[in-house]
């Protein structure tokens, strides 16, 4: 998840990073927030996640959050001791000198690393505030559950792109493989942008422009595959355009107006 939002191959920023109940660890929380994004998952056995005091000696400050309470605050002081390591792997991470499998793996080789238990801190008090926030904040559960659906969704598409050989990459050559995911990237591009044409064009005419609310219009999304036909005989032509009224005639030089 890590690799994936830190080295995603495009311009875009990343601010927040939507994830199933199984993609969140207290560590997980830790390493995000030092390479300055947010971790949302959506924790399926909340009431049975604990919560840190952020100091110690506030037994009674919260007592409609007495059970969920841990006995024990954040440890500030092995944050602040260890806080020049734990920058310096996320830095090896962000800059791609190390991965995050491979720094892991040698924490957890050796879990009572003082520098791996300061990233637990971390990820500990991160875990809390976001626990709190959104347990209290509903539109931030709405925007993770539409995050996941649209992830899902899309995965659910790929199943259909992808559909050789039970949409597994069956080959453990890395060229293969690096070929199998820049057709699949290629092919979700495409549909993608046809998609969005075609939405383009019904939202174009006057009807649907006052029938859409704002509640219809965020449900817009151009992942949908129900036009895909990946069996059969598939017939190709160059010469030929989809009708859509996105498209501009563009003058070629001798003056006869062409598709672009």
């Amino acid at each position: 998840m890590v690799e994936g939002a830190v080295r995603h191959g495009t311009t875009m920023q990343v601010e927040a990073n939507y994830t199933d109940s199984h993609g969140q660890s207290e560590i997980g929380f830790g390493i995000t927030r030092l390479l300055g994004f947010d971790l949302h998952p959506r924790i399926k056995r909340i009431n049975h996640v604990k919560l840190y005091r952020p100091v110690a000696g506030q037994a009674g400050a919260w007592p409609g959050l007495a059970p969920a309470m841990m006995g024990r605050a954040i440890r500030w002081d092995l944050v602040a001791e260890q806080y020049d390591q734990i920058i310096k792997y996320a830095t090896a991470i962000r800059t791609g000198t190390a991965s995050t499998e491979a720094i892991l793996r040698r924490f957890t080789r050796a879990a009572s690393h003082p520098t791996y238990q300061a990233m637990l801190e971390v990820g500990r008090a991160v875990k809390t505030a976001f626990v709190a926030r959104y347990l209290r904040d509903r539109d931030l559960q709405r925007e993770i559950h539409d995050g996941l659906n649209v992830a899902e969704g899309w995965n659910g598409g790929n199943q259909v792109l992808f559909y050789g050989k039970g949409g597994d990459i069956a080959t453990n050559r890395r060229d293969e493989q690096e070929l199998s995911v820049a057709c699949l990237h290629v092919l979700q591009a495409a549909v993608a942008y046809v998609n969005t044409l075609l939405v383009q064009d019904v939202l174009a005419q006057p009807g649907w422009a006052d029938a859409l609310a704002p509640e219809d219009r965020r449900g817009l999304t151009p992942l949908f595959w129900t036009h895909v036909a990946p069996y059969g005989e598939v017939k190709l032509n160059m010469t030929k355009r989809l009708e859509l009224r996105g498209d501009a005639a563009v003058p070629q030089a001798s003056g006869s107006p062409v598709r672009p």
